[in-house]
């Protein structure tokens, strides 16, 4: 196969032939993805007078990332680091609860900063599990679908039209799991709508970005994939 040459193929015809970037990507997504629920969810942070999470700046890269695995290696491998993010953030969560959980030696003052940063509630855990595995799938299968529908062409709609699907049922379930009866609806309703928006507007921002990555990543594995055979099932990992 020659070098800079894209042919166009359809998923199941991909076998096992080595992939030159897929697991860097996936390492990628997964590191984003547990860095900012890690470091990014649990501080607010206020610039000209908006008040917003921090991690809410570093958590649509993981979409942008899911955009580029789906376009240029397929809704399998993009489902696939879906379960590994989800299973790492499992055993995130998991770690956070019996590092909390460990009664701190004599001395030793940092108990209560431990708690403040690493001790979420199982009620947002769950929401973030569920918002994240919802999310990113619908993203995935919007993004296969929708390169289907217009035969690879308008990537920028393709990125633009699956984050706002993917980012609403990310928020649609996080943030009603999370808060519903400790906020009112009204705050409930008013975070999820303002958060929706800057994650998709971050997302379009990113477009020109997207493309050079989408681009040289097609040029340098040769592949252009198409998920025209493709089973969508959520619940599985296999290729």
């Amino acid at each position: 196969m020659s070098e800079g040459a894209i042919h166009k193929i359809e998923a199941d015809a991909l076998g096992s032939r080595p992939l030159r970037y897929y697991d860097f990507f996936m390492a990628a997504f997964v590191a984003i993805l547990l860095l900012s629920n890690l470091i990014g969810a649990a501080k607010l942070s206020t610039l000209g007078g908006f008040t917003f999470g921090a991690g809410i700046l570093f958590f649509p890269l993981g979409y942008v990332i899911g955009d580029v695995l789906t376009e240029v290696y397929g809704y399998s491998r993009a489902r696939r680091c879906v379960w590994v993010g989800f299973v790492a953030m499992l055993f995130m969560a998991l770690m956070s609860w019996v590092v909390v959980a460990l009664p701190p030696a004599d001395g030793w003052p940092d108990q209560k900063a431990y708690e403040s940063v690493f001790g979420s509630t199982w009620r947002i855990v769950f929401a973030s599990l569920c918002a994240f595995w919802a999310g990113e799938l619908a993203n995935s299968f919007v993004m296969a679908k929708m390169k289907l529908l217009t035969q690879g062409r308008h990537l920028w709609m393709r990125t633009i039209g699956s984050t706002v699907v993917g980012q609403g049922v990310d928020s649609l379930l996080f943030y009603p799991l999370a808060f519903l009866g400790n906020w009112t609806h009204t705050q409930v309703l008013t975070v999820m709508v303002t958060n929706w928006a800057m994650k998709v507007g971050w997302e379009a921002l990113l477009t020109p970005v997207t493309y050079l990555v989408v681009n040289f990543l097609k040029r340098r594995e040769g592949l252009d994939i198409y998920d025209a055979g493709t089973n969508f099932t959520p619940f599985r990992t296999r290729l």
